[in-house]
């Protein structure tokens, strides 16, 4: 299944048509202009059969992922109808199905809880604002082209995240799984405390609605993956609740089963987001942390299904498209919506070709919750529960866990930090703080570029090597640089070179072997042009392999190739060791014994030169023909030229 792009008819005639050139202009505002067109009767049966199954699979999610929330459950249904359609029109994935999630949901609770009871009309007032804000972010964001930001939040963070999300949405349940009275806005620890100190309050009818909601869930994924497993366990969970508390009723034995109550089978209704100053002020850092977490989300479920499918994504369309589904969202009484991955490789697996899939997923849900809401509010809370208990093992990726503990100790402790953030701290926090370290991480692998020392390999052809027993010219120096010189990293490299230069005096050439630098900024041009300065005071030089464009457009601009020399930087690395070697002392050279260079056959020995010799040079000539040849180091691992 790959990407639909638009046909120009003309194409080969020297001119393209009128249709395609208007089309190119309003790409970027209008996305859905590119698939529109390409729609066929195939495909438009596919994306419905997908959309239909979508529609089907959001339903009891939804309704789990309001309860997360804090939220009524028709709004988790809300956020999964309006947002969808926005979403798919906008967007430029094929396979994104926008919607309440299981992140967005417990990051709302976490910040909405301290300023309102959750499920309240401030409480879903403040939803909606945050909402709104949300959306403007990032439309605004995606307009200014910035959606290279969610590079910066790494892998290791959403992990740990949503590990973290995981222990407190079961958390949360604990008191309707066990059918418990434990007070609402409790921390984690103190919900764990209050629920052992009053653990003889357990309902045992409720957890056995409970544990059979479960284990149906757990049977039907593992035996029966066609069918709707949280579909599935809800209608077990219904129906021995039901029975049981027939039961209950019938021989009066203590409270009945609590369930979820009535939900409105209705439209969305139309809402109008209250904004305030004050409001602004205090969901402003949630708003930009929900921001970056959704998008994030939302452009990386993308590109995962894009890997498979074949099609190009466009992040910046991708936030335009997320920021216009939650503004226009906030207005039909959505709360924050973002790309849901399972529903979103529901849609690719069951043969979605268009984002009319997620479209028709939007709007058969409005016409399946108005047949299906009556039955909801026969739902036990046991059960929704045990639903939540379902998803947030799910959630857990413990294999990729286990993978970066394994692989990086940096990106380690990003997880670990984020991971107890998350569970102690605020969740907008955690995730701040999430970002901040893996910036940190990444700032100090960049600021220490690999500085390393070559010798050359004496095997034909010319190899250079890192094998420290190899011989070294007494006179130039290689040193490969892997990394970019930027203001982080001037430092680090200055260092490293003034080590190398201090070590080896006598070295007064250096050959910067340069592919492997990829950017210069004026720091780091400053700190070359120094060095070339430096160099030629000692008598020798600075000399460059294959610099590339972006470095030498800052050298040339900024004047740095004054003190460099456009002579010294070369496409091969045997032209610019030949170039050194042409600037070399030949009576050092006559002197060599190591002879590692191709143009070191041609040269004379010293007693072959007609010059006045000293005492000390005659002796070292006749020491030198007295002592055998001394056997070259083996050679070690090698790298072509």
């Amino acid at each position: 299944m790959g990407s639909y792009s638009p046909v120009d008819r003309n194409a080969g005639s020297g001119k393209e048509s009128a249709p395609l050139i208007k089309l190119k202009a309003s790409k970027k505002f209008f996305p859905f202009l590119v698939w529109w067109p390409l729609l066929t009767r195939r495909t438009v049966r596919s994306d419905f059969l997908a959309g239909l199954t979508g529609a089907v699979v959001v339903l009891p999610q939804g309704v789990a992922f309001a309860a997360i929330a804090g939220m009524p459950p028709q709004y988790g249904l809300y956020a999964a109808m309006i947002p969808a359609i926005i979403g798919a029109l906008f967007g430029s994935s094929n396979h994104l199905v926008s919607g309440p999630t299981t992140a967005a949901s417990i990051v709302l609770f976490s910040a909405l809880s301290e300023l309102a009871v959750p499920g309240s009309a401030e409480y879903i007032s403040y939803a909606l604002i945050l909402t709104l804000m949300v959306g403007v972010l990032e439309l605004a964001m995606g307009l200014a082209r910035l959606g290279v930001l969610t590079n910066f939040i790494s892998h290791s963070v959403i992990v740990g995240f949503t590990a973290g999300a995981a222990i407190l949405i079961a958390t949360n349940q604990l008191k309707h799984f066990f059918g418990m009275d434990i007070p609402e806005g409790l921390q984690l620890h103190e919900t764990l405390l209050y629920f052992w100190d009053h653990k003889r309050g357990v309902h045992p009818f409720a957890v056995a609605t409970a544990g059979a909601t479960l284990l149906s869930g757990i049977l039907v994924k593992r035996f029966f993956r066609r069918l709707p497993y949280m579909v599935v366990a809800m209608l077990v969970g219904g129906v021995v609740a039901i029975a049981l508390n027939w039961y209950l009723g019938y021989m009066g034995q203590g409270p009945l089963i609590s369930v979820l109550g009535t939900v409105p089978g209705t439209l969305p209704p139309l809402s109008t987001p209250d904004i305030s100053l004050a409001a602004i002020k205090q969901l402003a850092p949630v708003a930009l942390a929900v921001s970056l977490f959704a998008l994030t989300e939302a452009v990386s479920i993308s590109r995962s299904i894009a890997a498979r499918s074949g099609q190009y994504i466009d992040g910046n369309q991708e936030f335009i498209g997320q920021g216009l589904s939650n503004i226009v969202g906030s207005f039909f009484s959505a709360y924050v919506a973002t790309g849901s991955f399972n529903r979103s490789g529901v849609n690719y697996e069951v043969g979605a070709k268009t984002p009319l899939a997620a479209m028709f997923a939007g709007g058969l849900l409005i016409v399946i919750v108005i047949v299906v809401a009556p039955l909801l509010a026969y739902l036990p809370n046991a059960a929704m529960a045990a639903i939540l208990f379902l998803v947030a093992w799910g959630i857990i990726d413990f294999k990729r866990i286990w993978t970066i503990v394994r692989a990086s100790r940096s990106e380690a402790l990003v997880l670990w930090v984020t991971f107890f953030a998350t569970i102690l701290l605020q969740l907008e926090f955690a995730i701040l703080l999430g970002v901040f370290l893996s910036m940190i991480v990444f700032l100090r692998q960049t600021s220490q570029p690999r500085v390393m020392v070559r010798m050359p390999d004496p095997g034909p052809p010319r190899h250079f090597t890192t094998d420290p027993g190899l011989w070294e010219c007494p006179q130039i120096k290689l040193v490969r640089i892997d990394g970019s010189i930027y203001f982080g990293a001037v430092s680090y490299v200055a260092e490293r070179l003034r080590i190398i230069a201090k070590r080896n005096p006598e070295q007064k050439h250096l050959v910067i072997f340069a592919r492997s630098i990829n950017f210069v900024d004026v720091a780091g041009a400053e700190l070359l042009a120094r060095e070339a300065r430096q160099r030629s005071q000692m008598g020798g030089g600075l000399y460059f392999h294959q610099v590339k464009d972006t470095a030498h457009a800052i050298l040339a601009k900024g004047g740095y190739l004054d003190d460099i020399g456009e002579e010294n930087l070369f496409q091969t690395k045997g032209m610019a060791i030949h170039h050194a070697f042409e600037k070399l002392d030949r009576n050092i050279c006559a002197n060599c014994t190591k002879r590692v260079f191709e143009e070191c056959a041609g040269l004379p020995r010293v007693e072959d030169l007609e010059l006045p010799l000293g005492k000390g040079a005659k002796k070292k000539i006749a020491r030198k023909k007295s002592t055998p040849k001394k056997r070259r180091p083996a050679k070690k691992k090698a790298e072509a030229k």
